[in-house]
């Protein structure tokens, strides 16, 4: 558990560091992630996916629509239905995010040998509850397994 506790201290270390300076927080950097991933994602699977109350993730996408980092529209067969965009400022701040994330994960993976890699995913997959394997497919986060 100490090697996990290094990891994600360092993983999120230098994304912090750049959000704090946008007056952001980590949970900024989640709804970014799958914005990004998902674009047109219904703020319903946004709220499912991360697992937070509505109320907080309204305060949390009011800042980023505010911002100018997503826009929300509505829905074309269900107008009451809100759907999730990240403007071009949104995209290039989630890249800059991601710059060192990936950065640190590529080099780690590439220092492992080729049959590693797949190894680590697994694992990584398995510390995921069960319920949410499917939410994984969905999300093309297992295509490589």
């Amino acid at each position: 558990m100490g090697l996990f506790f290094f990891a994600y201290r360092d993983f999120t270390g230098d994304a912090d560091a750049l959000l704090e300076r946008q007056g952001f927080g980590r949970a900024h950097h989640r709804v970014l992630y799958f914005v990004n991933l998902r674009p047109g994602m219904p703020v319903a699977d946004l709220l499912d996916i991360l697992k937070i109350t509505k109320q907080s993730l309204a305060r949390v996408l009011r800042q980023l629509i505010d911002n100018g980092y997503v826009e929300q529209r509505t829905g074309h067969a269900d107008r009451r239905q809100r759907l999730l965009y990240a403007t071009d400022k949104g995209r290039e701040f989630f890249a800059k995010l991601s710059e060192t994330q990936a950065s640190r994960i590529d080099a780690s993976i590439d220092a492992l040998p080729p049959e590693a890699a797949n190894m680590v995913r697994r694992f990584l997959v398995g510390m995921v509850d069960p319920t949410d394997r499917a939410v994984l497919d969905r999300l093309n986060l297992t295509s490589k397994l």
